[in-house]
């Protein structure tokens, strides 16, 4: 007898059991699967170094990457279901559920907050009536806030299929969530137009992009993102100055529209040099 039926109108406790194997993919899936994921364990002379990409084909199979992808990864790679759950859940690339026809990623990390990415997020998830990590009722979009998409030059920063939009605003990713939506063709700031989640996690997986031109409508860095390095080697950009940390930013400019950083070198007092020299007293 349980302690439900010992007490009438118990409410049941769940004893947390450990869930049973994920079913395997049927046998359909898998003969589509095997040829590619056998190409891609031939390029690595470890069969188990091909995990990352094999989770991206089944990502590409199913949107997301699912306990049963898991299991096909570790089937096919000779590990257990547990050394791919921790890779698959360690990076944040590989959705846990299923993604939209096109994914919506908005940077909320610092830079991209302070200029607006939380207020893009938080109105794009009332435009669309979802939530972080949901995906609208018609299938076409997942959203997600993610912590950084190494674009801060161009914060605000929204990421669609993982291409670039940036200096964005709430009333640019409304538009631009409304176009997905309608089926239209949408170009990023940088990069090629998309083509879709799905088709995004293939050729991540390692395999070409089948759209012609797609190659060569690949981003590359816009301007701001290379002034430090033409100033690095020596340019001498208008209005630019490179400051060193011990430099008081209000002191002339006196070498040129480059400026020149002081060297990390100790200003010390004669006793503290003494002392760092390893002459002091005793």
């Amino acid at each position: 007898m349980t302690a439900s039926e010992a007490r009438p109108g118990a409410v049941p406790v769940a004893l947390g059991l450990p869930e049973g194997p994920a079913p395997e993919y049927p046998a359909d899936v898998r003969a589509r699967l095997d040829p590619d994921a056998e190409e891609l364990i031939s390029r690595y002379p470890q069969s188990r170094s091909a995990l990352l990409p094999l989770l991206h084909l089944v990502q590409a199979e199913e949107g997301y990457v699912s306990a049963s992808g898991m299991r096909y990864c570790a089937d096919k790679l000779g590990l257990t279901t547990a050394e791919v759950r921790a890779v698959a859940t360690f990076y944040t690339m590989y959705r846990r559920r299923p993604a939209g026809r096109h994914h919506i990623g908005v940077c909320t990390n610092t830079l991209c907050a302070v200029l607006g990415g939380d207020e893009i997020f938080a109105d794009l998830q009332e435009h669309l009536g979802i939530g972080n990590n949901e995906t609208t009722e018609d299938g076409s979009l997942s959203i997600e806030h993610i912590e950084c998409n190494a674009a801060c030059d161009y914060a605000p920063v929204v990421m669609v299929d993982w291409e670039f939009f940036d200096n964005q605003t709430p009333e640019s990713v409304r538009e631009l969530a409304d176009r997905l939506r309608a089926g239209e063709e949408v170009s990023p700031t940088r990069g090629a137009r998309l083509c879709g989640f799905r088709e995004t996690s293939r050729v991540l997986a390692g395999f070409p992009d089948p759209r012609p031109e797609a190659v060569h409508e690949g981003g590359a860095a816009g301007d701001p993102s290379l002034v430090g390095l033409r100033l690095a080697k020596g340019e001498a950009l208008p209005g630019a100055r490179v400051i060193s940390p011990r430099q008081d930013p209000a002191e002339p400019d006196t070498s040129g529209a480059r400026g020149t950083a002081r060297p990390a070198t100790s200003e010390a007092a004669p006793a503290d040099r003494e002392s760092l020299e390893g002459g002091g007293a005793e």
